[in-house]
This record gives structure tokens, sequence and C-alpha cells, in this order.
């Protein structure tokens, strides 16, 4: 059993090197990496973008505080992009390109999948782990 009493109890880390620098991650239950259910959360500072990407499975995203855009498609549109605020929630399915970004405020975001749950950019080259700055 995993009991969590109040967001001050989460304990955060910096996300991995495929992520913006910044974003930090709570490992929440199950371990993305492997088979099984996970459930982690991120909190992605202002004016940060997520780049197009897939992942390897289906993967469901709740707004816990703060707003984002979330774009479908293996380019960003920014006219395109829908808003979601605290409460939103997205489902995809596996291998669907989208991209995401926050603006002018942080936001913390709940996702919850099934791994073995990669990240995977449509363009390589946007890959944070891949670019001369990668590194925490």
């Amino acid at each position: 059993m995993i009991a969590i009493s109040n967001a001050a109890d989460i304990k955060w880390q910096p996300a991995p090197n495929d992520l913006p620098k910044g974003i930090e991650i709570s490992l929440l239950d199950g371990d993305p990496a492997k088979s099984g259910p996970f459930v982690l959360r991120l909190k992605i500072p202002a004016n940060t973008t997520i780049a197009p990407h897939t992942h390897s499975t289906a993967e469901t995203v709740t707004i816990l505080s703060g707003s984002l855009v979330h774009d479908m498609g293996s380019t960003i549109d920014k006219g395109r992009g829908k808003i979601l605020g605290t409460g939103g929630f997205v489902s995809l399915p596996a291998d669907m390109a989208h991209s995401l970004w926050s603006t002018e405020e942080p936001v913390v975001i709940q996702v919850s999948g099934t791994g073995p749950f990669g990240l995977n950019y449509t363009n390589p080259a946007d890959d944070p782990s891949k670019s001369s700055g990668a590194g925490r």
C-alpha cells in the first residue's frame, strides 16, 4: 500500500535527461521503465516546452495545478494547442504524437500508464539528452 497524506509529503528529484532541464519528477507508484502500471508526477516550470513525442504505451495525464497547452501532431502548432487548466485530463493511445508546454506559470501534472513506457521524440534533434547541454 502507498498513501501520501498531502502534496508536501511528495519527494521530488530532477527528471530524466530526456525531458527539458528544470522539470522535476516524483514516482508515486511503480516504475515506468519496468512492466506494470505506474503513476508519476511532473513539475514543469513556466515557459517550458516538451517537443512532439510519442510513448510506446497508452498514458493518461491529469493537470493537478496550473495550466498547460497540449497539442496533437508530429510538429508544434502553437495556434492549434488546447489549454488545459487544473483538473484537465487527456487520455492518449500508444504512439500518438503530441507535445505540451507551460505558459507564464508552472504546472504539476500526474501521468499514469503501463510500462515499459518510453519517450520517443518525433524529431530526434529535440531530445534534450542528445543535445550538447544534456546532463544535470
